[in-house]
């Protein structure tokens, strides 16, 4: 039976670790507020931007542009994996390296599977176990911008161009709501039209509205090409990936203070739970101490 000081002592920690936990509760709550409202601001731009761009290359040659030209059945696949760079947060960061892991066992029988690795839990997890890592960027949440995705969507592109990468994939969670990520797995690269991201069950992309009757409402956009176009693609085409690529950082980013809020909150709960049970065992243990010295004092002075 442990004694009453090392109960005392023991009481003593897991209070210290639950105002621990709920200071980080608290300092996950205040990120979560900023990181939420750049997800909201960040989604209507990248999915206009998405209906715009399936608008433009509807009745347009895939082979016009690198990046809209259909995948090899063989051939590399660049597999984008987003962590966090903390943990205390659940399971946030398990599920997404279950989930690479899963796609590389499903897509890697006869193709080589190229990882680029965003996040420092994600790449300490695959770089121990010797994956072929191709691109690697640590500590870009604290100060997130759209300089990063610019950067992690040309890296993409350049691989994706030269032929070192028949195909970019995606890996990430989705921010729904405080207590739910969705696990999103998709393709970047060559540019999905809008069609193929519903029927593939990616990131939220509503279907594009069915062309109406002409002089009804909702008609579809037909576009005029000023310049030409090729330069339109040549310059809208990689900014949508960089947008997407950015979308799915802002997205991963408020999911992972979404979750480690959960986490540090149910930390918090079970800390004061074992406090209540701790105390309770140790008011036993310190009347049975009691009671042992009343015996004690009691049975001596019968014996004399």
């Amino acid at each position: 039976m442990p004694s009453l000081i090392d109960l005392r002592r023991r009481i003593r920690a897991v209070k210290s670790t639950q105002q621990i936990t709920k200071a980080m509760k608290m300092i996950a709550a205040s990120r979560l507020k900023r990181a939420q409202d750049r997800v909201i601001a960040a989604r209507p731009f990248a999915q206009r931007m998405l209906n715009v761009l399936n608008g433009l290359v509807a009745n347009v040659d895939p082979e016009s542009h690198p990046l809209l030209r259909q995948p090899a059945d063989q051939g590399r696949v660049l597999l984008i994996v987003i962590t966090a760079d903390r943990g205390l947060c659940g399971s946030f960061n398990t599920n997404v390296t279950k989930a690479a892991g899963q796609f590389i066992v499903n897509e890697g029988r006869g193709r080589e599977i190229a990882l680029g690795l965003i996040g420092r839990k994600g790449r300490d997890f695959f770089r121990r176990r010797g994956f072929d890592v191709r691109y690697e960027a640590t500590g870009i949440f604290q100060r997130l911008s759209f300089a990063h995705a610019a950067e992690i969507a040309d890296t993409a592109i350049d691989a994706f161009t030269s032929g070192e990468a028949t195909s970019v994939y995606l890996v990430y969670n989705e921010f729904k709501s405080v207590i739910a990520q969705r696990l999103v797995v998709e393709r970047l690269l060559p540019i999905p039209r809008l069609a193929e991201k519903v029927a593939g069950g990616a990131a939220a992309a509503p279907p594009a509205p069915a062309p109406a009757a002409p002089g009804a409402a909702g008609l579809a956009v037909d576009y005029l090409y000023e310049p030409s176009p090729e330069q339109i693609f040549r310059d809208l085409l990689p900014r949508h990936v960089q947008v997407q690529v950015y979308r799915a950082l802002l997205e991963s980013n408020a999911a992972f203070f979404a979750a480690q809020m959960t986490a540090m909150d149910a930390a918090t709960r079970n800390s004061a739970e074992m406090i209540e049970n701790l105390t309770l065992y140790m008011n036993k243990v310190r009347q049975a101490a009691i009671t042992r010295e009343i015996i004690e004092v009691v049975s001596g002075a019968s014996a004399t």
